[in-house]
């Protein structure tokens, strides 16, 4: 009787194991860069915070500082090339907007 209850455990414990990476998946809520359409620089959202794909084309909105990219944004998402301010699109790593935080 014990060597059935140490099978069904091991074999239920496997079973559990090998169900572990696709349970992670799915309850993932990050998106992937592929998953996420890039911004367009002519949509609304993006014109009212002068979002520019191109960091240096920023160069004479008052706001913007040399250096300042989407990449060292604190609202820059690394893993999906995304951004909080516009959370159904991607942004170029090298672009910039007049929301851009320095990185804590």
């Amino acid at each position: 009787m014990a060597d059935t209850s140490r099978r069904d455990f091991m074999r239920n414990s496997l079973l559990g194991l090998a169900a572990l990476p696709l349970g992670a998946g799915i309850l993932s809520k990050s998106a992937f860069a592929q998953d996420l359409p890039r911004l367009d620089p002519s949509a609304d959202q993006a014109q009212a915070l002068n979002y520019v794909e191109n960091a240096s084309d920023a160069s004479d909105h008052p706001a913007y500082e040399e250096g300042e990219r989407c990449d060292n944004c604190m609202f820059y998402q690394a893993d999906s090339q995304g951004c909080q301010l516009f959370p159904q699109n991607s942004v170029e790593p090298g672009g910039w907007c007049q929301s851009w935080t320095a990185q804590a």
